[in-house]
């Protein structure tokens, strides 16, 4: 699904026909991985849907509350419409809750880490461990007749090293052709040990001073990270006296998952879920499922520390709290993930004087931090340190990134491996 100021191009027809596919392999469960696979049925696909046991399980609570969210966005477009007299000029949702059940009533097939699955006679498919979210894959497809074999990998989204909740993304041995990811292939990340000390640091100086701490969080693995961090900082007593607010249905949900599959989790906090210790839960924590209980945080004037979605601030609870506190200069704003241009959240980190919420114009007095080294995408050097395991392979084709980054990154490329390199462009057909 597309993000921020481009949106409106999800509701354009797919440039092929959903008819033709026999298979569609999730990665993983993030929405701009998976937010059109409801429309992707909706317009005909009736192929067979390949991921794991915890990608499925997330990609579900993920799509029913994309779906809420569009029709949210819907009636409050048309009640405007109608008072204009002009509602036929509203678009449909992309797609409704009924067609996420759709998506639920396919052939599914659960598959393990390093599990080969035979799609056809010559073609067989398996998912290792990407390191970026749980659950997150990345393809090896093997094709064999006669006397060839050819063996391509398609990367999804790959996990940064030694990350705060997740195994390490697996090696691949051998592959003629890798389709990799580029997100960061511009830059190297801060250290995490960096990040997390910023991060701690930030809150106690703002609670210590009287106020409160709004955290914009996506909901799926940088929610668990931040309440991984809260709990040692529970551990460590600085957060004496604090309200911690989990004000997310969906991270609620999703932090269930990540209790469900403590196998996914490294060895640390695998274990402790396996023992029964809850990595995710402190004594000041609460959640906030009902509307009601979120409006009532507003009582709350001090050390009051608010996770809440969605992380780019372009819709959700979050809103509302920015709105409350985003004017007081005793708070502060933690921004712990990347923010697309066309956001609430881009403006702020922008450093704009005032943003517009609920159409009122407010100025931004909190404290803006942002905190760049939690991020689950693997940076230059690891993806390069991956690659040059890879035995046997002839060409590699950079996709899923800016133009300006995949440039970057295959001059980055070019001066450490010799394998040819080549940037794929939308829509283009490669001939392996």
């Amino acid at each position: 699904m597309i993000q921020g100021e481009n949106w409106h191009d999800n509701y354009e027809l797919f440039p092929f026909d959903p008819t033709l596919i026999d298979y569609l392999v999730l990665t993983h469960a993030h929405i701009d991985h998976i937010g059109r696979v409801p429309k992707l049925v909706k317009e005909g696909f009736h192929g067979e849907i390949i991921a794991t046991d915890a990608t499925l399980d997330i990609a579900y609570i993920m799509l029913l509350d994309s779906a809420g969210l569009l029709e949210e966005e819907y009636q409050t477009l048309l009640r405007k419409a109608l008072r204009r007299g002009d509602e036929n000029s509203v678009q449909e949702p992309l797609y409704t809750k009924e067609h996420v059940e759709q998506v639920f009533t396919k052939k599914l097939r659960r598959v393990l880490y390093d599990e080969t699955i035979k799609l056809t006679p010559s073609v067989k498919l398996c998912l290792h461990n990407a390191g970026h979210i749980m659950g997150s894959a990345f393809v090896e497809v093997n094709y064999e007749e006669d006397t060839l074999h050819k063996s391509v990998v398609f990367s999804g989204d790959l996990g940064s090293k030694n990350r705060l909740l997740l195994n390490n993304l697996s090696p691949i041995k051998h592959a003629d052709a890798l389709f990799v990811e580029s997100t960061y292939g511009d830059r190297e990340h801060k250290m995490l040990e960096e990040s997390i000390k910023e991060f701690k640091e930030a809150i106690i100086q703002t609670i210590d001073a009287g106020g409160n701490v709004v955290i914009p969080s996506f909901a799926l693995e940088r929610t668990q990270e931040i309440l991984w961090l809260l709990h040692q900082m529970h551990q460590e007593g600085s957060l004496h006296n604090c309200h911690v607010f989990l004000d997310s249905p969906l991270a609620i949900e999703a932090t269930k998952i990540y209790k469900k599959y403590p196998a996914e989790l490294n060895k640390t906090l695998g274990l402790r879920v396996s023992l029964g210790d809850d990595p995710f839960d402190f004594p000041e924590l609460q959640y906030t499922l009902r509307k009601k209980d979120s409006m009532e945080i507003n009582d709350v004037e001090k050390r009051a520390i608010i996770i809440a979605g969605s992380g780019m601030c372009n819709g959700g609870r979050v809103v509302h709290h920015l709105k409350q506190r985003i004017w007081n200069p005793k708070n502060a704003i933690i921004f712990v993930g990347f923010q697309v241009h066309g956001t609430l959240g881009r403006n702020i980190v922008d450093g704009e004087e005032f943003v517009r919420i609920y159409g009122e114009d407010i100025k931004v007095r909190a404290k803006v931090y942002t905190i760049n080294g939690f991020s689950a995408h693997a940076d230059r050097v690891d993806i390069l340190a991956w690659i040059k395991q890879i035995s046997g392979l002839n060409l590699i084709y950079l996709i899923h990134g800016e133009t300006d980054k995949q440039e970057l990154f295959k001059a980055y490329l070019h001066e450490n491996i010799d394998t040819k390199v080549h940037i794929v462009k939308k829509e283009e057909r490669i001939h392996l």
